[in-house]
């Protein structure tokens, strides 16, 4: 007998929707079970085929469990906001909120005509006010929090206001994006706005100038999953790398605690193994290097091999670091200008991946602070300004990348272990007997790396730190399509809104693009204004 689909399928999904089959209600007799997918993003093309190849798998799985005798909660929603419906919205006068709507009808029909278990009485929509308030609510949490380094948590940051009114930063070990030191009297003595731009360096989400994917033809900032060699994925547009002002969200301060979770977590080995090496926990020492000629100034470098000071034969900058402006003589300026130019077009990912050696000199000269030698500074992409300081030591005798472009460039390359053959690559290899290394000399690599933490500590060369690859979530958005930031600014700074007044609404605009002087869409609204209670 021919097995009949078309009328069989539309039989039965028809039964399921008349009794809501898949509804689920509280029911303490049976164990829960919970299966969540992850929410398309409702684009006008409708679902492709990556969508089914998840959702069929989780939804055989809510069947398998129901049958079982589980109580089973397998909703769906639909990750509505995005730049592809304002994009739209752009080219046709539409607003966003009305295609995304047809194309979360046209969704809908084609996951029914699928058949799947989905309890759609509890179906989300992140562009919904009854959604985002609770997105608003978050963002309000980790702006009114710090992180206490002691305890591992978020705190309020009225108690970190308290411990300034008493001791001022005495004693307080809190992240931060760069460190400050005041006693209680000085914070007492700062208007209202100088207490307000303090606090931003200790709240979990805050406001810093930070290196984007600026796309000025889409009039927005990317993702790196957004560009590919210099031009937007959608349209095709230049992307160039520009310092903006960006929300943040201080992810670093939990590196720690992410990576020992890790211990605790039934994941594989390797995927443990990746995500640590994404964290990237690396111990070392931040040391100073003066610049030449003496009282011109110094910066600051970390590394993961103090032991290899000797061997510096150049430093290099990142090209968006500010050192690199400060440190690039007259001579240079045009061809720093130039190579800082064609940085701009390459994410920091294709960086990374690209061995090619590129790189410019500054002009100027920094001095090894264990020999005295001067050291030239060059400023080259394979540095970024992100990890770090933005700039390194190089020690070509001993780093892949440092060798090439030490090669490159005909720059000196110094062998610091015994029987180290650098004639064709570098020795990388972190073990061996130190030599060309002043008061090193014999040891082997692993006593070395101590000692000279302990020479750099004791001499006030600089300190003894650890650091962390995983780097701060930038937050923002520059789209109209989006929830607002739960936000309004008075004298510059900004304040969060009272949590009874969420959510903040979406205003209407005349356009969808950033106005005529740079600021996001947002920045055409009428009267859009908070008033404080």
């Amino acid at each position: 007998m021919e097995y009949n689909f078309s009328e069989i399928e539309k039989k039965w999904q028809e039964y399921w929707k008349e009794n809501k089959t898949y509804q689920v209600t509280e029911d303490t007799t049976k164990s829960k079970f919970y299966v969540l997918d992850m929410f398309p993003y409702p684009s006008g093309a409708g679902l492709h085929v990556g969508h089914p190849l998840g959702y069929i798998a989780s939804d055989i799985y809510s069947r398998y469990k129901r049958l079982k005798g589980f109580n089973v909660l397998h909703p769906m929603g639909y990750d509505a906001y995005g730049l592809p419906a304002e994009q739209y919205a752009i080219q046709t006068g539409q607003h966003p909120a009305i295609t995304t709507e047809q194309n979360i009808r046209r969704y809908r029909e084609q996951l029914d005509k699928i058949g799947f278990s989905f309890d759609w009485s509890r179906e989300i929509r992140t562009c919904e006010p009854g959604y985002y308030k609770w997105t608003q609510w978050a963002f309000i949490q980790m702006f009114n929090s710090y992180y206490c380094c002691d305890k591992q948590q978020a705190r309020p940051i009225s108690e970190l206001i308290e411990a300034f009114e008493l001791q001022g930063t005495k004693d307080l070990n809190i992240a931060c994006t760069e460190e400050r030191t005041f006693s209680a009297e000085e914070w007492k003595a700062m208007s209202e706005k100088e207490k307000q731009e303090t606090l931003m360096n200790y709240r979990i989400a805050y406001l810093a100038d930070t290196m984007v994917n600026w796309c000025p033809a889409l009039g927005t900032v990317l993702a790196n999953d957004e560009v590919s060699e210099g031009f937007s994925i959608r349209g095709g547009h230049p992307v160039e790398q520009r310092k903006m002002k960006q929300w943040s969200l201080r992810v670093s301060a939990y590196a720690q605690r992410l990576l020992d979770g890790l211990d605790t977590i039934d994941w594989t080995e390797s995927l443990k193994e990746t995500q640590r090496n994404w964290i990237g926990r690396s111990e070392g020492a931040e040391i100073k290097f003066n610049l030449s000629p003496q009282g011109k100034g110094e910066f600051t470098v970390f590394t993961t091999r103090p032991d290899t000071i000797f061997g510096v034969t150049f430093m290099v900058l990142a090209p968006e670091s500010e050192l690199t402006r400060q440190l690039t003589t007259p001579e240079q300026e045009a061809a720093v200008n130039e190579y800082i130019r064609l940085t701009k077009s390459r994410t920091e990912r294709e960086r990374i991946a690209d061995r090619k050696v590129t790189g410019v000199f500054s002009g100027s000269y920094a001095i090894n602070p264990v020999n005295g030698k001067e050291i030239p500074i060059w400023i080259a992409d394979y540095v970024l300004a992100g990890y770090g300081t933005g700039a390194i030591m190089a020690v070509p005798g001993h780093d892949s990348r440092d060798y090439a472009f030490a090669k490159h460039f005909n720059l000196p390359i110094i062998p610091l272990i015994e029987g180290a053959d650098i004639s064709e690559e570098s020795f990388d290899a972190k073990e061996g007997i130190m030599m060309n290394s002043g008061f090193l000399n014999g040891l082997t690599v692993k006593e070395a790396i101590e000692k000279a933490k302990e020479y750099i500590a004791e001499n006030g060369l600089g300190k003894v730190k650890v650091n962390f690859r995983l780097r701060d979530a930038i937050f923002s958005r520059q789209r109209y399509w989006g929830e607002p930031f739960p936000i309004y600014y008075k004298d510059g700074m900004p304040y969060a809104v009272d949590e009874k007044d969420l959510p903040i609404e979406l205003p209407n605009v005349d356009k969808f693009l950033p106005t005529e002087t740079g600021e996001p869409p947002l920045g055409r609204a009428k009267d859009w204004v908070y008033e404080e209670k």
